[in-house]
């Protein structure tokens, strides 16, 4: 955690339900410094969520002045998502109505991804002042990975969690 203050704040965020004027109104809100994209893919299908692919999105951060950071690092594997998928047709969801992670992809995403990242390195780096927030691309970030890694953030490392979540 930052040695500049007591508490780091993380705050989590998605792509489904927002338009970008409000997702970074709620970043704006947040107070958020920075947004640290844990997916391994940086683009969204279809035309309604594109100002959330790679170059758009970082140009948007850019113009509103809030930092960007890609930490693919984090990122579920190509085979954790496809094991994630099969769960999502199991129980009749889809990546865009999904209410929660599968066990077994939190279990083996925590064990094969977040037990080997350096999250000291990444709680050390957050901002002095205002919030970091963690990206990815789900509504609720309790069907994200995401949620995990504010978890392990919050336990391990003191950080403070808010999760931002469209109206």
């Amino acid at each position: 955690m930052c040695d500049d203050r007591a508490v780091a704040v993380v705050a989590t965020i998605g792509v489904y339900g927002w338009t970008v004027e409000r997702w970074l109104d709620a970043l704006r809100r947040a107070d958020v410094r920075a947004v640290l994209d844990v997916r391994q893919r940086r683009g969204v299908r279809g035309a309604e969520y594109a100002w959330a692919n790679a170059k758009r999105l970082e140009e948007a951060l850019d113009d509103a002045g809030i930092a960007y950071a890609h930490v693919p690092e984090l990122a579920p594997t190509t085979e954790l998502r496809e094991l994630q998928y099969a769960e999502d047709e199991a129980a009749g969801e889809g990546k865009r109505s999904r209410t929660r992670l599968a066990p077994a992809y939190a279990e083996r995403y925590t064990g094969e991804i977040l037990d080997r990242a350096d999250l000291a390195a990444l709680a050390d780096g957050l901002p002095p002042e205002g919030a970091a927030a963690l990206l990815c691309v789900e509504r609720d970030p309790k069907a994200c990975h995401r949620s995990l890694v504010a978890a392990r953030l919050r336990e391990r490392h003191g950080a403070r969690v808010v999760d931002l979540l469209p109206e």
